[in-house]
């Protein structure tokens, strides 16, 4: 497996574009803004598009969608939970002056313990709730793409609107237990692991690991 990213828009997000190599076969990972430019890491790849992933529906994670669309007729999924999110979008963007492209409603939705395919490389959906109602981290062999769940030294914010501070240290108790050695690809900021943090990240001081 190879990943890729392109950092974005006013707020820094990560877009990450996931390959498996053997098969040539991608998926990317919350385009949330300069849709250009993440057509042109997908084209530069030379890989075969096959879904749009979405950790949660924040504008920053979801901007690019419609640019994407545009280039590839491929589904946007996303957990249900966010969906009330992912329609406000353009009302978000608007209360920090941004422009935003409102996407269509996603085509498929997200569950706690599916597998989703990429080539001959899968992954565990597992619901992270906190930062956001229906927040997802994608898990495979070695590599958590984690969206705003948990960052380099920090986590994502638990004050916003459908925050929740109570299911967002359940969460983190539950990814606290994955391999110690599992990459993180972090929703903004550089890469860590699951380690580090646990060694390092004053939010998870204490945390009491649970699958």
């Amino acid at each position: 497996m190879k990943v890729e990213w392109v950092t974005v828009g006013p707020f820094q997000e990560n877009c990450y574009l996931v390959v498996d190599e053997p098969s040539g076969k991608a998926i990317l990972i919350d385009p949330g803004d300069e849709g250009d430019r993440i057509v042109r890491m997908v084209k530069r790849s030379n890989v075969e598009l096959q879904a749009v992933w979405l950790t949660h529906a924040h504008l920053d994670h979801i901007g690019a969608v419609s640019a994407i669309r545009r280039e590839w007729q491929v589904p946007v999924l996303l957990h249900p939970a966010d969906l009330v999110i992912f329609r406000r979008g353009s009302q978000a963007a608007a209360a920090y002056g941004l422009p935003f492209e409102q996407p269509a409603d996603p085509d498929g939705e997200l569950a706690h313990g599916q597998v989703l395919e990429l080539g001959r490389t899968a992954f565990t959906a597992h619901h992270t709730p906190g930062h956001a109602p229906g927040h997802i981290v994608f898990l495979t062999d070695g590599a958590m793409l984690g969206g705003d769940l948990l960052f380099a030294g920090s986590i994502g914010r638990t004050d916003l609107p459908l925050s929740n501070p109570a299911a967002m240290e359940t969460s983190l108790a539950h990814v606290a237990a994955f391999d110690p050695e599992t990459v993180v690809y972090p929703g903004h900021g550089p890469p860590t692991t699951i380690g580090e943090e646990l060694a390092a990240n004053p939010f998870l001081a204490g945390v009491r690991t649970s699958i």
